[in-house]
């Protein structure tokens, strides 16, 4: 398996996917969908979409119903960068080597565009629905996919919300404004929360509609979990160690802002160490699980793999 030319296919049907899903410019408030439209078609590893269809495939996932969640998640997380370059956050003017939204549209605007991703995401989950009435699914199996699909709308809100990435942004920000001293544990919570919650939201969701069982998307949830915190870990090490031409986005944000990462908290050499430790960890329990039900996705073991140990 070539893993890059397998990975931009699945961009590519990412990109399809939003592109179905993207609201028209039109009527007199079409400005924010515009910028709605501009924040979204900026790019990006497309992560989060991806993770949920391999994810999908691995507990044998074969409907399109997947794809309405997908384009939903990518929503939500392009909504949360908007916001998180406003001037009231990290103020940044680049985002994937393009201007940020507010930069573009204006403040106001950018605070809007973000807020109409945020509730366009919830309103085409419902395209999941009207697919099992197009299929004429009926009886039991209608039923039951019809509770996979209450049950990924639920998760995708509560990986959003308070208690998922918005709850870990509340804390993240209070700790900048307040210039506090944070433990590990603490910076571990903020990062399970703002970073991993929409890792852990795709893949659940991803098994959750494949009709993976509740202690399958509880591990799924643990192997999710660890790569965010990973991930995150990874991206402060970049923004001290890349460029901008090669992370798509202005470095040294974290220390403008007066930001407690990883790096800062416990040194580059513990910070990488943990990077390993916790990859090694999620592809232990990914193969436990591959094992234990018979089924592999060696794609998305690749993936997960490549996110820890990436460039950008």
């Amino acid at each position: 398996m070539n893993f890059k030319e397998e990975q931009k296919k699945r961009i590519q049907k990412v990109e399809e996917i939003l592109e179905c899903y993207l609201p028209k410019e039109q009527g007199y408030q079409k400005t924010v969908m515009e910028a709605m439209n501009y924040s979204v078609r900026a790019g990006g590893k497309r992560l989060r979409p991806i993770l949920m269809l391999e994810t999908y495939r691995l507990f044998g996932g074969e409907g399109n119903e997947i794809e309405p969640f997908m384009a939903a998640m990518e929503m939500i997380h392009t909504y949360s960068l908007v916001h998180d370059d406003l001037p009231a956050m990290d103020n940044d003017s680049y985002r994937r080597g393009k201007k940020t939204t507010h930069i573009v549209y204006g403040h106001a605007m950018g605070i809007l565009a973000g807020d109409a991703l945020l509730n366009y995401a919830f309103q085409i989950t419902g395209a999941a629905y009207h697919m099992l009435k197009e299929r004429e699914v009926t009886g039991e199996i209608f039923l039951r996919q019809m509770e996979q699909i209450l049950q990924a709308q639920g998760i995708l809100a509560e990986k959003a919300g308070i208690y998922g990435m918005l709850g870990g942004q509340v804390v993240d920000v209070e700790a900048t404004e307040k210039q506090s001293k944070l433990t590990e544990e603490q910076l571990q919570f903020i990062y399970r929360l703002k970073t991993g919650a929409l890792i852990e939201g795709a893949m659940m969701i991803g098994a959750v509609m494949a009709g993976a069982s509740k202690e399958e998307v509880a591990i799924v949830e643990q192997i999710a979990g660890k790569v965010g915190v990973a991930f995150q870990i990874q991206d402060d090490i970049l923004d001290l160690i890349s460029t901008a031409e090669v992370l798509g986005k202005p470095i040294l944000s974290d220390e403008k802002n007066h930001k407690v990462t990883y790096v800062s908290l416990k040194g580059m050499v513990y910070s990488k160490e943990q990077v390993e430790q916790l990859s090694k960890e999620a592809i232990y329990l990914l193969e436990d699980l591959e094992e234990k039900q018979n089924r592999n996705n060696p794609f998305l073991r690749e993936l997960l793999l490549w996110l820890i140990d990436r460039e950008k």
